[in-house]
This record gives C-alpha cells, structure tokens and sequence, in this order.
C-alpha cells in the first residue's frame, strides 16, 4: 500500500472539527476508543455527545478564551474533557501529575491556570490528595464526577441537539488559535509552556499518517499519559483522526497487567519507551505480544538490547522516532521498509532542518527545524501569560545530530549533554551506552561537576550493584571508546530519578551528585 500525500485541507480547521469531519468520514457508530482501565467502548458519536454535555456544563465556572487545567491519567475522561474545552472555546492545559508541587504550581502560573479538572477516584488511587490541597490555593480543582452526577436537563438537551446540528452549539474557531497547552519536562531546568496551535497539532497528526503505514483494522495501543505530547498527538488524537481504533491504558508502569491487556483486545501497535517497552517484553509470557506488528518509541533512545529483546521473544521490529513537545511532537521516525537502528529515521513531510557547527563535534550540528508542527511560541516563567515566538519560525532543538547521505538522523546527544574535558567534548550520551551495554537491566545516568584540573569530570549514577569503573574501562577500550568517556567517579543509589514520561530526571541526579560529591571536590 502506498502512503497517502501530506494534505494540508486537513489541517486548516480547529480540532474539534477535524473530529466531527471524522466521526462523518468513518461512521458514528464506530467504536473508537476503548478505555483500557473500565474497559468502556465508545463510539464517535458517545464521544461528540459527552464533549457537548461537559463542555456546556463547565461553561458554568470557566469563560470562552479561559485556559483550563487538565489533571487526568490517559482515559476516556480526558479525550472527553479535551473535547468538551474545544466544544465551547476553551483551551485545555494538561498537566503532568507526576512533577510534584513546585512544577504544577508553576504550571498553573505560566498557564494563567485558574481552574484543573481532574476525577476523584483517580486522586485516590495516585493518593495526590496532598498535592490537591496544595494546588486548591492557587486554584479551583472541579471533579467530573461531580460534574456527571449534576448534569441539567439544558446539558442533556446540548448533547442530543448538539450531536445532530453541532454547527449551531460549538464555538467557532480557526486553525491558527491556541488549541493546547503543553508544559516541557524540565529534564535540565524550569518547565516552560508550550503553545500548539490546532493546526501544529493536526499537521503533525498528518505527517505520520503520510510517514507510516496505517490499516483500518489496526488497534493502537496507548499507555502513555495525555500530559506528554507523544502520548497526546499519536496515541489519543491521531488513530481518532484517521479512524483507527485505540486503546488508551492509565499508567505505562503497570508492566505486568499491561502485555495482557494486549493480548486481550489484540492490539496491533504499540506506543512506548524504551524504559517501558523493556519491561513489558520482560514481564510478559510467550505469546502476549503476538498480536503487535508494530512497535513505535520515542522519548528516549532504544537500545540494542531492548530491540533484541522484543525481535526474540515476539518477533516485533521497533521502530524508533524522535520529537519534541515544541513540534507536536514528532519531527522523525524510521519506517518498516526503511528502518535503520541507531538513528531516529528520517524526517517527516513538510519538515524544513539545518544543522550548526557545535565546536568539539565534528561530523554533526546543532539541529534546527521548521514546518506547520512546530509550536506557536513559548510561556516563559519570566514572562507569564505573553507568548514569546520562534524567530523565523525556527524551533533550536538543543539536540546535536548528524544526518547520513539518505536522510537518517543520528542523535549524539543534547548539546547541554557533552561535557568539556581536557579541551575534548565527550557526550554523556555515549557513557551511559557503555554503562548500558555492561548492565543491560539496570538504569544509567551520567552528568558532569567542574575539575580544577581539566574543567570537567564525569560522574555515573546507577542502579547497577555491580558497577565499577575497572569494566567501564576495560569495556571502552574493546569497543574503541575514548577513555575521557570512563566516568571519574560512580554513585551507587536504589533508583535513578525518572520523570513521569519514563525520562531521566537530570536535575534531581545532578542536584543528587552536587551534594555528594561536589563538595568534596572543591
């Protein structure tokens, strides 16, 4: 099957019409989402009428323009939600539930945030009753619950006449307006709000159906949580768009139910990390996986033992892509017919990218890109509530790559992720490699403290009981690694800090590593 062209009329109308557009394309008795916790089912048209209910039902205590908070695990609930925002003119923030206090507090700032909606019984099973409490002074926390219990006849009539004429009842709005609002991970510092338009949104959505091969009777299975926006754009929005059912389960951690719940409703791609993806292929039994044709990850690089892993026991190729929140976020993948490990594929349709020299890295540049997925702008804690846009519309990515005479990109690393040794850039990335390839099962995080002597140093955190530099070094110089990339000092820790999205929490590790060894140093 041919891949279909990139199609900008698709793009060019607000997210709520693109899913009305595809409720009418596909049939409003088609069950398109699954909801892998209660195991509801719902059709286009349960999922039109919900949005119309709760969204005329919140326009009680939010205004048109308002930008609303979303605390919600990938559910039903909060497609519907999101929905229900765009339905009647608000914008939805979503927000990561996992980063603690101070960085929803400063969320909630950058956002103008006066209003989250999230679900009672889902604050009780992640027992966030403490982190509500903090948040309820800075703004009003409304469950859907309650919400549902106290819907009105005037909501009730909303969504029946709403689903019928919905040009009559929902907000108009154009492609070019705010459409979310997603926070980044703050890996290396404070957070800061992304804003993407409906149509960054909806053009991304539209680059991966032209980039990888889709069937109307696959099924995508989704763990991954709605706050980040590889979990947002492809696995909530993006089989909606294209009318390919999906399966969205509420925590990525629950490694053993979830190759079960695979098996079970037969899901033929799977969206992960490699964190995750590791550990599903471990926990599951022979056969749970089966079904899988294809495995798609981002967010952090796959290792060679994960792929041969999944290749083993399930007979399932991954195929390993690479974005960024700022582009909506998928900027590259590899494709079943070319998939080239190592690298993150090639870009996708209608992707502009140029590469500048970063000194001490020869062969690779810092990358820029460009294209109709790439953000409006960013909310900046300096600055809270102006959009600060992209000079030209090009988004820094921060990353350093190096792209092959057909388009593969390589990632080598962030640029903030090399560390200056003796005059040499040596690339955390490529420590934690070597640490990974000597303790495939164990987690790796390497940073680096000032040296009076040769301005840095590298210092490995792991999990790793048996780690030790003796077979760091022995491992790098088989294997043709400088020795600069041997850390000077190893930590040894029960857990290596992760981010709710599965990335490593570089700020905790550093902080971690500043207060054990920085001192002594100096």
């Amino acid at each position: 099957m041919a891949l279909p062209t990139y199609d900008a009329k698709r793009t060019n109308m607000s997210m709520f019409d693109a899913l009305l557009k595809a409720r009418a394309d596909y049939g409003k008795s088609k069950e398109i989402l699954w909801d892998g916790n209660d195991d509801r089912k719902l059709t286009y048209d349960e999922i039109v009428r919900a949005a119309f209910a709760l969204g005329h039902a919140l326009k009680r205590f939010t205004a048109k323009g308002e930008t609303v908070g979303v605390m919600l695990p990938s559910s039903a609930g909060a497609v519907i939600a999101f929905f229900a925002l765009h339905a009647f003119g608000r914008i939805p923030a979503m927000l990561n539930f996992t980063a603690g206090e101070r960085a929803l507090s400063a969320a909630v700032k950058l956002g103008g945030i006066k209003t989250i909606l999230s679900a009672k019984r889902f604050i009780e099973l992640g027992k966030f009753e403490d982190l509500v409490e903090a948040l309820k002074t800075e703004t009003k926390i409304v469950y859907l619950d309650d919400v549902r219990e106290e819907l009105t006849l005037s909501d009730k009539l909303t969504a029946l006449f709403g689903s019928m004429m919905p040009g009559l009842f929902k907000a108009r709005q154009k492609a070019t307006d705010t459409g979310v609002i997603l926070f980044t991970s703050g890996t290396e510092g404070d957070p800061k709000g992304v804003v993407l338009s409906h149509q960054n949104i909806l053009a991304n959505i539209e680059q991966v159906r032209c980039h990888i091969e889709l069937y109307q009777d696959d099924i995508v299975f989704n763990p991954l949580p709605t706050f980040h926006c590889f979990g947002l754009t492809v696995g909530a929005l993006l089989p909606m768009m294209v009318g390919v059912k999906e399966i969205l389960y509420p925590s990525p951690l629950h490694v053993q139910i979830i190759p079960k719940k695979i098996r079970e409703s037969g899901a033929t791609i799977l969206l992960a990390t490699d964190t995750f993806i590791g550990h599903y292929a471990r926990q599951g039994d022979q056969g749970d996986l089966n079904t899988v044709r294809l495995a798609v990850c981002g967010a952090e690089r796959v290792r060679d033992e994960t792929r041969q892993l999944v290749r083993k026991k399930y007979n399932i190729e991954i195929l390993e892509g690479y974005g960024v929140t700022e582009a909506a976020p998928v900027i590259a993948a590899n494709q079943i017919e070319a998939n080239k490990p190592g690298t993150v594929g090639r870009m996708l349709p209608m992707m502009e990218s140029r590469l500048e020299p970063v000194e001490g890295i020869p062969n690779a540049g810092r990358l820029f890109v460009k294209g109709p997925n790439v953000m409006a702008g960013y909310l900046t804690p300096g600055k809270p509530g102006v959009l600060q846009t992209l000079p030209g519309g090009w988004h820094d990515t921060g990353d350093v790559v190096s792209i092959d005479n057909k388009g593969h990109i390589a990632i080598k690393g962030r640029v903030r992720r090399f560390a200056k040794i003796g005059g040499e850039m040596v690339s955390l990335t490529v420590v934690e490699n070597c640490a990974t390839a000597l303790w495939p099962d164990n987690m790796h995080a390497a940073v680096s403290i000032p040296d009076d002597r040769k301005g840095e140093q590298i210092v490995l955190v792991t999990d790793s009981k048996e780690a030790n530099r003796s077979d760091l070094h022995s491992w790098a110089h088989n294997h043709g690694v400088p020795e600069l990339a041997v850390p000077r000092k190893i930590i040894l820790v029960d857990e290596v800090p992760l981010l709710g999205t599965g990335k490593t929490n570089y700020v905790a590790v550093q902080k971690m590593v500043d207060a054990q060894i920085a001192p002594k140093a100096a």
